[in-house]
C-alpha cells in the first residue's frame, strides 16, 4: 500500500472519532483537512461527490467519503475507509442495545430519559425545518410535501414510501426538464457496458427481494427480515440520516413495533452524542428488536450486524458504481431535476414523523419546553446537537 494512502487511512481514523454533528458539519470538516490541507482531491471534485450522494439515496456522508478514498487509492481503499468509519459508532450503539434493558429500570436513568428524549424530538423537528426551508421554494414541493405528509398519516404504510418518492421524483423531473438531452443520453449509455448495469441492478434487487421469500415461520426468518426491511429502507433514503430517522420510526415503531417509542428515542439520542455516521443508530435498533424478541445477547449482535450492513450496502454499491462515470451522469438534468420533488415528499416523511413523536408526550410541558428549548438553541446559537444532548443527561443528572 502506498504512502499516500496510509496517510489517507490515519485521517479517515482521525475523521471518524471527531465528526460531530451530522451531514452538514461532515462536508465542512472534509473540505478543510481533506481538500485544503491534503490536497486528496479538488474542492469541486468534493463538491461534485456530495452533489452525487444527495441524488443517490443511502447515507450521504458515507458515500461522500467513500468517493473520496475510491479516487484516492481505488476500490480496496474505498471498502476499508467504509469499514474504518461505520465500525466505531456502530459498535458502541450495538453495545448500547445490549446493556438498554439493564438501566431502563433505574432511576437516575429514567430522570436522563425524561430530558434528553424530548430533546431528540427536538433535534428531529429542527431538521425538518431545515429541510423545509432549503428545498420547499416551489408551489410544486410545498404540494408534494403536504401530499406526502398526509398521505403517510393515513396509510401509515413502509411501502407507500417507494411509490410516494417515486411519485416526487416523476412529477418534479417532468415539470423542471426541458427536452434537450436525448443525445447526452445515448452517448452516456453507449458507454456503460450492458452486463454491468444488469449486474448492478440485479444485486440491489436480489436483496430487496429476500425477506419476501422466506417463510415466516424459519428460525432465521426474523434476522433475514430485518435485512430486507433495512436494505428496502436504504434504497429509499434520499437526504441521509435527517430521512432515515423518519421512515425508521414509522416502521419499526408504529407499524411493526420493533421497539418501543421509549427505546427509540433513547438511541436516537444517544446517536446524536456521537461522532460519525447518523446511519450507525441502525445497528441499535437491529439489537434492540432481536433482543426484544427473546434472541440473547449473540442474536442482538447479530441484529446490529444485519441493520448496518443492509442500510449501507445499497448506498455503497451504488457510489462505487457511478462515482467512475458521474462526469457525464451529472449532465443529465432530468436526473438532477428530479431531487427537488424526492426532497420535498422526504419533508413530507420527516413532518409525519416528527407528529407521531410528539403525541406520546400528551400534556407534558416539560417535554414540549425541552423540544422548543433544542429548537431554538439549534436554530440561533452555534450549539450543536451533540452538546445539546449532553446538557440533557447533566439535567437528568443534577435536578
Amino acid at each position: 500500500m502506498r504512502r499516500r494512502e496510509l496517510l489517507f487511512i490515519r485521517d479517515v481514523t482521525l475523521y471518524t472519532f471527531t465528526a460531530f454533528g451530522g451531514p452538514q458539519a461532515h462536508i465542512a470538516v472534509l473540505l478543510r483537512q481533506f481538500v485544503q490541507k491534503r490536497g486528496y482531491i479538488t474542492e469541486e471534485e468534493l463538491m461534485e461527490l456530495n452533489a452525487l450522494s444527495q441524488i443517490m439515496p443511502g447515507p450521504s456522508s458515507t458515500q461522500t467519503l467513500v468517493g473520496i478514498a475510491w479516487k484516492v487509492g481505488g476500490v480496496r481503499l474505498a471498502l476499508i475507509t467504509f469499514l474504518i468509519w461505520i465500525l466505531p459508532s456502530a459498535s458502541i450503539m450495538c453495545m448500547a442495545a445490549i446493556s438498554f434493558k439493564a438501566f431502563a429500570d433505574k432511576d437516575k436513568f429514567t430522570a436522563i430519559l425524561r430530558y434528553i428524549q424530548p430533546m431528540a424530538v427536538g433535534i428531529v423537528g429542527y431538521a425538518t425545518y431545515t429541510f423545509a426551508t432549503k428545498f420547499l421554494r416551489t408551489k410544486v414541493t410545498m404540494m408534494l410535501a403536504i401530499a406526502s405528509l398526509i398521505a403517510t398519516l393515513i396509510l401509515q404504510n413502509p411501502y407507500a414510501f417507494p411509490l410516494l418518492i417515486l411519485m416526487g421524483g416523476i412529477i418534479s423531473s417532468a415539470l423542471e426538464t426541458q427536452q434537450q438531452e436525448n443525445e447526452l443520453r445515448v452517448k452516456l449509455f453507449s458507454n456503460v457496458n450492458p452486463n454491468k448495469v444488469a449486474y448492478f441492478i440485479g444485486i440491489l434487487l436480489f436483496f430487496a427481494a429476500l425477506g419476501a421469500i422466506v417463510s415466516r415461520t424459519s428460525p432465521f426468518s426474523l434476522p433475514i427480515r430485518l435485512f430486507e426491511n433495512f436494505y428496502r429502507n436504504g434504497i429509499l433514503i434520499f437526504g441521509g440520516g435527517q430521512v432515515l430517522v423518519p421512515l425508521m420510526y414509522t416502521e419499526f415503531v408504529e407499524l411493526k413495533h420493533y421497539l418501543t417509542n421509549s427505546e427509540f428515542l433513547s438511541g436516537y439520542a444517544l446517536q446524536q452524542a456521537l461522532p460519525g455516521p447518523t446511519f450507525s443508530f441502525t445497528s441499535f435498533v437491529g439489537g434492540i428488536a432481536m433482543g426484544d424478541k427473546g434472541y440473547g445477547i449473540a442474536g442482538q449482535i447479530v441484529g446490529s450486524v444485519v441493520a448496518v450492513i443492509g442500510i449501507n450496502l445499497p448506498g455503497l454499491i451504488l457510489i462505487l458504481f457511478i462515482v467512475p462515470f458521474w462526469n457525464d451522469l451529472k449532465k443529465i438534468t432530468r436526473i438532477k431535476n428530479s431531487l427537488s420533488g424526492i426532497n420535498a415528499v422526504a419533508v413530507g416523511f420527516m413532518a409525519t414523523a416528527f407528529i407521531m413523536l410528539v403525541m406520546p408526550f400528551h400534556l407534558n410541558l416539560l417535554a414540549y419546553a425541552l423540544m422548543a428549548a433544542t429548537f431554538l438553541l439549534l436554530q440561533f446559537t452555534k450549539i450543536k446537537a451533540p452538546v445539546v444532548i449532553l446538557i440533557g443527561v447533566v439535567l437528568g443528572l443534577v435536578i
